[in-house]
């Protein structure tokens, strides 16, 4: 690993892929050989294969995911003298973990903790493709949206602001035309300004208005915070759980939520609720 991906690693400790192989390696990833691991999300049919294969060109293995049938795409990339694993997520429409091809989508971005996650979207769909997105924001604070299918979204009469677009999500945009090509070259400079930490990047996050709601929330959160160390994703997490997302309960009750161990053992889900 090179100077500059160890100085990132230490300043986002216990919040990036650098610090979590034990993780990474229970996903089914071969840890090492990368300065940075990016992951690549969005719905069906947005040409998200289409940017992996322009990326990785043949640089690609295929497998399965760590006890599932879901198919595991992974490759590496150059750029700037630095290394870029890019491990392609199954394509979904939203990170609720109703499926397995969702469940291996969100325990990725949630547990594996990639140093960039890139959402790539359909222009000529954007407003469903959002969904998926705003999902991944309340994840990760690492993300850039791939805009992609501009050259459709013209030809429909379909004019996107992708600078209004960056300012409303708070994370970088790159209108992209992937089958001709077009905005590889810029997403390849994004990818790398976000894992360097030399774009700074403020996702929105959705604050309810319902006063009961957003207390409970943040309630909860801060007591995820408190039982499980250095969990960088408590608001989503709490979501999730007041939602009764299976997995997720299951995995605060049994102590693995995030992997991580805790010196007091086994966490009590109704004990937790009852703080």
């Amino acid at each position: 690993m090179s100077a500059q991906a160890e100085a990132v690693a230490a300043k986002h400790c216990g919040a990036c892929s650098s610090c979590n192989t034990s993780e990474l390696a229970r996903l089914g990833i071969k840890v090492g050989g990368w300065d940075y691991m990016v992951a690549l999300a969005g719905n069906p049919n947005t040409g998200k294969s289409t940017i992996f294969n322009a990326l990785t060109g043949l640089r690609q293995h295929v497998g399965n995911w760590s006890g599932k049938t879901v198919r595991r795409a992974e490759g590496a990339f150059n750029y700037n003298s630095k290394k870029f694993k890019l491990v392609d997520l199954p394509g979904t429409y939203s990170l609720l973990s109703t499926s397995v091809d969702e469940e291996v989508a969100r325990d990725f971005v949630l547990f594996a903790r990639p140093d960039v996650t890139v959402v790539v979207t359909d222009a000529t769909q954007l407003e469903r493709n959002l969904c998926l997105a705003m999902q991944v924001l309340e994840i990760t604070d690492r993300a850039v949206i791939a805009l992609n299918l501009v050259d459709e979204a013209r030809r429909n009469g379909l004019v996107i602001d992708e600078r209004a677009l960056s300012r409303d999500l708070g994370v970088p945009v790159v209108p992209m035309a992937a089958r001709r090509g077009e905005g590889i070259s810029d997403l390849l400079r994004v990818i790398e300004n976000v894992a360097a930490g030399a774009y700074p990047t403020r996702p929105r996050r959705i604050k309810y208005a319902d006063a009961a709601l957003e207390s409970a929330v943040e309630s909860l959160a801060a007591q995820l915070v408190a039982a499980f160390n250095n969990l960088p994703n408590a608001r989503w997490v709490a979501l999730r759980l007041l939602e009764g997302d299976a997995s997720i309960v299951r995995a605060v009750r049994d102590g693995t939520l995030g992997a991580f161990k805790q010196p007091d053992g086994v966490v009590n889900l109704v004990q937790l609720e009852a703080r």
